[in-house]
């Protein structure tokens, strides 16, 4: 999610190359780098912090192909989670492929430690946290080069205020499953596929509260879990206010105000990655970060 690096100030960091975790020490003049880690610690899985602030202990990996499922971008290496993310990302792929959805394009959820990213994502720092493409998959296995070139189709018009041809019943029908999930606490889509629902969501509309509108996000929807039971490191967002959010607080974000928080958005170029020490995170999270 490009657009969640604008929720905080950026500065450049110095970066620590070649330095293998396994044998690092913290240099009084660097801070550590999360993306540099290439594997999770060792441990039990335990979730610090805040989703946009925060890391992941013991996580686990999604693998690249599964039941329903393809991971993309992998040279990310941002295919890690909690235990119970892993887990909500397999039997969802399995629901909605028993409903005809022809196979998940499953794009980030964490880097194997957790912790902040070097560009793309405020959040996804929990391990709980995944990006899934409104592209079905194809029913052939995606050779590598195709995973990191296949393009997400957008579900928004050329003006982005209302859906497109993309958008059907059963891109709702996605929603509408994983919403549905208790495990799921929100999921971010962009303001006019969240009014389409609003308009066309009939029975049962209680789903609907789960589902946040958030900058971007045309060409795939954000899930996020609830903290994990019994973790009392991990910190739950506040949830959604009552009602289905089919209010005015959607109609703002076609507002004027909010038209012109895009245009500054766009003028926005930041000029590095994100400026979050490890003193920023919780403590528990020095471990993590050091741990062989």
């Amino acid at each position: 999610m490009w657009f969640d690096r604008y929720l905080i100030p950026f500065v450049t960091v110095i970066a620590l190359g070649g330095v293998l975790l396994s044998t690092f020490t913290e240099p009084a003049s660097a801070e550590p780098t999360w993306w540099r880690v290439e594997k999770p610690s060792d441990g039990r899985s335990q979730v610090y912090g805040k989703y946009s602030r925060g890391c992941l202990s013991g996580g686990e990996t999604l693998v690249s192909d599964g039941p329903g499922f393809q991971v993309m971008r992998p040279s990310r290496n941002r295919f890690y989670g909690h235990p119970s993310l892993i887990h909500f990302v397999r039997s969802f792929a399995e629901s909605v492929r028993q409903q005809g959805w022809d196979g998940l394009l499953v794009g980030d959820l964490a880097q194997p430690r957790g912790g902040p990213m070097k560009s793309g994502h405020a959040s996804h720092q929990t391990g709980l946290d995944v990006d899934i493409w409104f592209r079905p998959a194809p029913d052939r296995a995606l050779t590598r080069e195709e995973r990191e070139s296949t393009s997400a189709i957008s579900m928004l018009n050329d003006r982005g205020l209302e859906v497109n041809g993309h958008w059907t019943k059963r891109e709702a029908a996605l929603l509408r499953t994983a919403a549905r999930d208790p495990r799921v606490a929100r999921i971010f889509v962009n303001p006019a596929i969240k009014r389409s629902l609003c308009r066309t969501a009939d029975g049962d509309r209680d789903w609907l509260r789960k589902i946040r509108p958030w900058w971007g996000h045309d060409h795939h929807f954000h899930v996020r879990l609830h903290c994990p039971d019994g973790d009392a490191a991990c910190s739950e967002q506040e949830p959604p206010p009552p009602g289905d959010g089919c209010d005015d607080s959607l109609a703002w974000w076609f507002s004027e105000d909010a038209m012109r928080k895009v245009e500054e958005r766009k003028k926005f170029k930041p000029s590095g990655p994100p400026t979050i020490t490890l003193a920023d995170l919780p403590s528990g999270c020095r471990n993590v970060l050091l741990r062989p």
